[in-house]
């Protein structure tokens, strides 16, 4: 597997050298520079190319939305992939990060293994969420579904998706579009989490998508949903 080159930017100076020691006890990752701010930081994604660039997001001079909105305006930077990495987690930094083109949220309280597999998906050109990203993105995609008239046609396809589900499978597909967690599921199902999450999994298999987000994003297209 080759090195995944990682540029760290956060304004403290005891984090950046605590994540790179996090990211360097292991093998295939490379830190390859930091920076204390957004601006400097655009100025070394442009000199250095990384393959991952972690982002703070409240910094000085520029912050990480603005940063993360000019890496994604530049050819250069364009197609890095950008990990937030704050503890900051509310809705609107979340959203905006995202929105900004963000390619994943996670909290600093995750643990090495958790920021590891971020990375490493990232790196790949897939998306990271933290649990509380996640239910943000949820929430945010149901509000703006049940927002939009007149509904789009369901296409044979997402029909014969969402045909693919059992009855059970369907009835926790759409609490999830709700923005129902696992915990509040079984309760209004009267079933354990983990009973929960096996269906969750599998309706994700069923509809080709791998994470929660996409679950409802797949699911409202092929017409799951309670109004």
């Amino acid at each position: 597997m080759s090195v995944v080159r990682v540029l760290v930017v956060d304004d403290q100076v005891m984090i950046r050298s605590g994540i790179r020691a996090l990211l360097e006890t292991g093998t295939g990752v490379d830190v390859v520079g930091e920076a204390a701010d957004g601006h400097r930081a655009v100025d070394m994604a442009r000199a250095l190319v990384p393959d991952v660039i972690l982002m703070d997001l409240r910094m000085p001079v520029l912050d990480g939305v603005g940063a993360i909105t000019r890496l994604r305006a530049d050819a250069v930077t364009a197609d890095i992939g950008i990990l937030v990495l704050t503890t900051f987690d509310t809705d609107q930094d979340i959203l905006a990060a995202l929105q900004a083109g963000a390619n994943g949220f996670l909290g600093k309280s995750a643990d090495h293994e958790e920021l590891l597999r971020a990375v490493e998906r990232v790196a790949a050109g897939g998306s990271s969420l933290s649990a509380v990203a996640t239910d943000t993105v949820v929430g945010h995609l149901t509000r703006t579904a049940r927002q939009q008239r007149p509904r789009e046609p369901v296409s044979p396809e997402d029909l014969r998706k969402a045909g693919s589900l059992t009855s059970r499978e369907r009835e926790i597909t759409v609490l999830v579009t709700q923005g129902l967690n696992n915990d509040a599921i079984a309760e209004r199902l009267f079933i354990s989490p983990l009973t929960v999450k096996t269906h969750v999994n599998r309706a994700m298999s069923k509809m080709h998508v791998r994470d929660r987000a996409q679950l409802v994003v797949a699911a409202l297209r092929a017409g799951l949903r309670e109004d």
